[in-house]
């Protein structure tokens, strides 16, 4: 194993070492979601998430783009590290009955169906 495949690695390792970053990985498997509904299910700071999207990023187990203000994240496609989808589907089949990982569905699809820009002025005003 050379350096560079050791590091990615344990990128990897430490992105899923977490309670709350694979709770994000398993939101994002429907689909793109904006970071404020990410906050939404999980009930945090978004600077806390916004870390922890960036750790996920940092091991390229999501991509991000924005749009204006908006970050959006999703999980990588085709394109992503030899090792990353393999993770993220043994990752899926593994959680696929996890009781914290249903109420997050349930959650998210309550989340989903609420405009994201109201969503997000709301949880500004929360957290002013």
């Amino acid at each position: 194993m050379n350096g560079e495949t050791m590091r990615a690695t344990l990128q990897v390792t430490k992105a899923l070492a977490d309670l709350q970053r694979v709770r994000i990985l398993m939101m994002l498997q429907p689909g793109e979601l904006c970071v404020c509904q990410i906050v939404e299910v999980l009930r945090l700071a978004p600077s806390t998430v916004s870390k922890h999207l960036s750790i996920l990023a940092a091991a390229g187990m999501v991509e991000s783009r924005k749009e204006g203000r908006w970050g959006y994240y999703r999980l990588p496609g085709r394109t992503a590290g030899a090792f990353i989808l393999p993770v993220l589907k043994w990752l899926s089949e593994a959680l696929r009955e996890d009781k914290q990982i249903e109420e997050d569905r349930k959650t998210l699809a309550k989340v989903i169906s609420c405009d994201p820009e109201k969503l997000c002025k709301r949880q500004r005003m929360r957290d002013s």
